[in-house]
């Protein structure tokens, strides 16, 4: 299924932004560590965080993009730190990221290490330094450090990691344990993209509340089609290694579920995303076609 066009216009505007920022730093970052920083980072991908908080900023009425870029920035490098930890020996163990070696085998383990480490601080100082409002910056950051961190995604990716000795320790794992998992792992990120895209256009309460409830459904959304696409897709297709879920025991909703009940799954946050487009400009036509093609990458 196509991308929508939205996601290829605001990703050609964040790769350039990336780009530029990166090349502003060659006088002040030692030159190994902004290269495994630039190879990551500008390695490609649909650039869906970025392109869901410009969009959400602009179906709330925001008009300059450019002036909120470097949210959009700022959650890319969180996102890109998340992934060279990801693939670490250490964590998921993987060689192939966006159809190239992952950052520990382009460069190695030490290096793939600080140039995440790297990437994290530099989202926080990016939106430290947005020209928006002081308490509003301040809000960002405090709701970006909650999205990517204990309470967030790493807390999630230590979830993560429990569920895999629970299982091969022969435990059950319940629904509610998997979608806390994801929640927090993908959905955290996803969400704070689409609440951040309407606090910068100034939304209102409805269009906020509605900006919540899109990114969550979708969050869940998200990582749903991925568990199905790492059982039916090819790591040529993924652009990563394909059947990594099982073999690592992973905590998924296909192997909780299955396959048809997982794709249901997939249907009823399809339908929880579209519902909550109502309040926005144009009822969030936009992101209702996101919510579509998310759903279709696991068909």
């Amino acid at each position: 299924m196509k991308a929508p066009d939205f996601l290829a216009t605001h990703a050609a505007s964040v790769e350039a932004a990336l780009t530029s920022m990166l090349a502003l730093r060659q006088s002040v970052v030692t030159g190994i560590l902004l290269e495994a920083m630039s190879y990551s980072v500008l390695a490609g991908g649909k650039r869906v965080r970025p392109g869901l908080l410009l969009e959400t900023y602009r179906v709330c009425g925001g008009e300059d993009l450019q002036r909120v870029m470097p949210a959009a920035l700022a959650i890319e490098c969180i996102h890109t730190y998340s992934l060279i930890h990801d693939d670490l020996p250490c964590m998921d163990d993987d060689d192939l990221r966006r159809g190239n070696p992952t950052c520990h085998k382009k460069f190695d383990e030490a290096t793939a290490i600080l140039a995440g480490d790297a990437l994290q601080a530099l989202a926080f100082e990016l939106v430290a330094g947005m020209d928006v409002d002081a308490e509003l910056r301040c809000e960002l950051m405090r709701s970006l450090a909650l999205a990517s961190g204990c309470q967030g995604m790493v807390g999630g990716q230590v979830l993560d990691m429990q569920a895999e000795f629970d299982a091969a320790a022969g435990k059950h794992m319940e629904l509610l344990q998997v979608e806390r998992i994801h929640l927090h792992k993908t959905g955290a990120l996803l969400h704070w993209c689409c609440e951040a895209g309407a606090r910068l256009a100034g939304a209102d309460a409805l269009q906020l509340d509605a900006c919540s409830r899109y990114g969550k459904a979708v969050g869940l959304l998200f990582q749903i089609a991925d568990d199905i696409l790492d059982v039916t897709a090819s790591s040529a297709e993924l652009g990563k290694s394909a059947g990594k879920d099982a073999e690592q025991n992973k905590a998924t909703y296909v192997s909780l579920l299955g396959l048809q009940r997982s794709r249901e799954l997939a249907d009823e946050m399809r339908d929880m995303a579209l519902d909550a487009c109502h309040p926005l400009a144009g009822e969030g036509v936009s992101l209702k076609s996101l919510a579509h093609y998310i759903l279709g990458r696991g068909r």
